[in-house]
């Protein structure tokens, strides 16, 4: 993956409260016509589309965060009603530059890697689980309460770096909260923010009062 000959511009795909971590995978339902597109023509180049967040949700060309991670399109399957089901491997986190004029129905950016570069490098650190206690106590109490279900003894299985993507990923947190997660350039750092951010959580759910 070190020697992947990254694009200087990508095709994004905008989705609010959606993130997604270099070497994980997801799977995406693409449906609208200009994505359908975006897969076509992803699939005949090499393959490689952003996926970002739009800042707000109610517009039709909204305004995009700086910061998404691109991935490689892979397990593409095509239904009988025309939509694309299609899996997303994760590579790097990339910054925006600009936006270019294209007269295709998606957007294309030009975008650089260059803050992201330790993305790339295979660095797998052990799970310390003394030091995810309290991040797994706060998620086990939040995803109960929303009837979440996850298989923690998979989790567990998982390198120090898998588990806190996985879950940041999975966190029912907001666009903004997300955001902050996607650009902690360290797990450290990511792991901070995401007991900071459960912290939160579980504070406001014990507490009856807001204050103003």
């Amino acid at each position: 993956i070190q020697n992947m000959n990254l694009p200087s511009k990508i095709p994004v795909f905008p989705l609010s409260n959606f993130i997604i971590f270099p070497k994980t995978s997801v799977p995406l339902n693409i449906f609208e016509a200009r994505y359908i597109q975006m897969v076509d023509d992803a699939i005949n180049g090499d393959g490689i589309i952003g996926m970002i967040q739009p800042k707000k949700k109610n517009s039709d060309i909204p305004t995009l965060y700086d910061i998404g991670c691109a991935g490689k399109i892979s397990n593409i399957n095509k239904t009988k009603d025309g939509r694309y089901l299609i899996v997303i491997n994760g590579i790097s986190r990339f910054k925006i530059e600009k936006e270019i004029d294209t007269k295709k129905k998606y957007r294309e950016f030009s975008i650089n890697f260059k803050e992201y570069s330790s993305d790339l490098i295979d660095e797998k650190k052990s799970i310390n689980f003394s030091d995810l206690e309290l991040i797994f106590k706060n998620f086990k109490y939040l995803f109960d309460k929303m009837g979440y279900l996850i298989n923690w003894k998979e989790l567990e299985k998982e390198s120090l770096d898998k588990t806190i993507n996985g879950l940041s990923m999975a966190a029912p947190f907001s666009s903004e909260e997300k955001q902050i997660l996607l650009e902690s350039v360290s797990i450290s750092e990511r792991k901070k923010k995401l007991e900071e951010i459960l912290k939160t959580y579980v504070l406001d759910d014990f507490s009856n009062t807001t204050i103003q």
